[in-house]
């Protein structure tokens, strides 16, 4: 994605968590824009996978409101954040990048494995989370849905 076609729509993120407290400071850590040449963003916040891939599934090709980010909870439960994440880069065509949040630092290898672009660790940090955010979405070119 270029950055003036970033800059000319609003982003559309998809958050879940099965915790508020999570998905509340993840919403506060990104704002309303992570970086100027970025534009502003929305957030869509799930709390369960089903309503998540509900919401996946009515998106069509073409939509005037893509996905361009999924942030996922690696700690969510019954459904956690990585095999969620694994689902989605599965049946996705040209899934968007996944950021994962997850427990421990160590716990990046269980990240790889779901396929995800990137991870933090709990607690969110807002500026690496912000930062790592804007560079998943500068990367991006292709992958939206």
């Amino acid at each position: 994605m270029t950055s003036q076609e970033a800059s000319s729509r609003k982003l559309n993120f998809v958050l879940y968590s099965d915790d508020s407290t999570t998905r509340a400071a993840v919403t506060s850590a990104l704002g309303k824009r992570v970086s100027p040449e970025l534009g502003d963003h929305e957030i869509r916040e799930f709390a369960t996978a089903d309503a998540l891939r509900l919401y996946v599934d009515s998106v069509k090709p073409g939509s005037d409101r893509p996905i361009d980010l999924f942030i996922l909870d690696g700690e969510a439960t019954p459904e956690g954040g990585m095999g969620v994440a694994r689902q989605l880069k599965d049946e996705v065509f040209n899934c968007p990048p996944v950021l994962l949040i997850v427990a421990r630092k160590e716990d990046g290898w269980l990240a790889a494995w779901s396929r995800a672009e990137a991870s933090v660790t709990h607690p969110v940090d807002p500026f690496t989370l912000a930062q790592t955010v804007a560079t998943l979405v500068r990367n991006n070119s292709v992958a939206t849905i």
